[in-house]
């Protein structure tokens, strides 16, 4: 059972070697986490030829969670009402559909208080 989407500057944090996101990564099973083709594509896009296999291995013991009809509405009915840009609102709808925390450190637009789907894992100073 799924119980966490990882965020992309979640993963970006990994891959810059901070320790916190590390540790937070390593603290997570696999198979109870996963990530949505945006993260991946964002991920994909900032990685070096030479660093792609091994990134694309360890995005793939993730989930992937697409984007469809149904979460596309739910986007839009959230970047209406939140104002959020169109990746943050396909993130959040995904999480939202599927009953899972959104794991990130964007506090700017996601208040954990306000939106009860939202988990902040740490914070870099």
């Amino acid at each position: 059972m799924l119980n966490r989407l990882l965020d992309s500057v979640i993963l970006i944090d990994h891959f810059n070697n901070i320790p916190k996101a590390t540790a937070f990564i390593l603290s997570l099973k696999p198979e109870q986490t996963s990530i949505s083709v945006i993260t991946r594509a964002e991920i994909l896009v900032g990685i070096a030829d030479e660093d792609k296999d091994k990134v694309l291995s360890f995005l793939d013991q993730y989930a992937i969670l697409p984007i469809d009809k149904e979460i596309a509405d739910i986007a839009a009915d959230l970047r209406q009402k939140h104002g959020w840009k169109l990746p943050d609102a396909f993130q959040s709808a995904i999480a939202v559909h599927y009953h899972i925390k959104l794991c990130t450190r964007n506090t700017k637009d996601f208040n954990p208080r306000k939106h009860l789907f939202i988990e902040i894992p740490y914070k870099v100073t």
